[in-house]
């Protein structure tokens, strides 16, 4: 009978244990190894599965090669699974997947394993050989070149693209918005420029907005001095360019010998900080009156250092 003739069928190779070292124990069958191909016939550069089975006692394992030759065939992959017990037996097993890339009736040669026993006793086992007819591909059973097919499709899963979809139209949002922004910081702007207001002007609308707050009413105290102290703070750092935001009142009152301020005047804006100092640092608290007399100080002293208003000639 040939190969074709029994195409489609399972084979299955059976040989019990052989050079045994260990005899088995009574109640217990001799090992054996099975090799279990999916088909008899393949076309050449096919994969074929072989399930490989050892039928051993409870106590033994099998101790799988570090690698099988099965030449003419070449192993794809081998994937051994945990042993599964019943009773006084165990089964394990291995599934191969080999290829040929030969023509004719080749033969998967014998594989033999080696059992290792509870008190370390070796023994061996063996599948017969199994052969299997390996066939050119495009002739069909007449012996006639097949007709060309199209290429086959490729099954998509769209659920796996969406994360790169999502990441594309991202990337292509940022771009729009960079290139967006490139394009109104080149592009001149149709509005006029508004100067910047003088720092006097500035400091009065910062002072009058404290004025109407209601930080007094609510009895914080500390908060207020620290906004009348940064409005005045300002005003300096805006008029004499004097770092005042960043500097201590000593500081501050060395940087007004510097702009020239008189010792009069610079006295006043001493004063006014350090009752500032006090409050923010030293937990002074002040009544109402007192802090209500420390805001008109403020504006006094940038009514006495503002620039003079220019004058229209007549």
């Amino acid at each position: 009978m040939t190969v074709r003739a029994v195409a489609g069928l399972m084979v299955v190779a059976v040989v019990t244990g052989a050079s045994a070292r260990t005899a088995p124990t009574r109640g217990q069958e001799s090992p054996r190894a099975t090799l279990v191909t999916d088909t008899t016939e393949i076309h050449v550069g096919d994969l074929l599965t072989a399930r490989l089975s050892v039928r051993h006692a409870a106590d033994a394992a099998v101790r799988w090669p570090d690698s099988l030759d099965l030449g003419p065939f070449e192993v794809s992959s081998f994937r051994p699974n945990p042993p599964v017990v019943e009773g006084d037996e165990a089964q394990t097993t291995a599934v191969l997947t080999i290829t040929a890339f030969e023509l004719g009736e080749l033969e998967i040669p014998s594989i033999e394993l080696t059992l290792v026993d509870g008190a370390g006793g070796e023994s061996t086992v063996a599948t017969n050989p199994v052969v299997v007819g390996v066939t050119s591909v495009g002739l069909d059973e007449g012996g006639d070149i097949r007709d060309v097919k199209g290429p086959r499709s490729i099954a998509r899963n769209w659920l796996l693209l969406w994360p790169w979809a999502a990441a594309l139209a991202i990337l292509a949002i940022l771009v729009a918005w960079v290139v967006r922004r490139r394009r109104a910081r080149v592009a001149p702007s149709s509005r006029p420029v508004e100067p910047p207001k003088p720092a006097h002007e500035v400091a009065y609308e910062a002072l009058s907005r404290l004025e109407s707050s209601s930080l007094l009413e609510r009895g914080e105290i500390k908060r207020y001095h620290i906004a009348v102290s940064q409005i005045i703070r300002t005003y300096i750092e805006g008029r004499f360019r004097v770092r005042a935001l960043e500097l201590i009142t000593p500081e501050i009152v060395a940087g007004l010998v510097a702009a020239g301020i008189q010792p009069e005047l610079r006295a006043e804006v001493q004063g006014f900080l350090e009752a500032c100092d006090l409050v923010k640092f030293a937990r002074h608290r002040p009544g109402a009156e007192e802090c209500r007399s420390l805001l008109a100080l403020a504006r006094r002293l940038v009514d006495v250092t503002r620039p003079a208003p220019l004058s229209v000639a007549s």
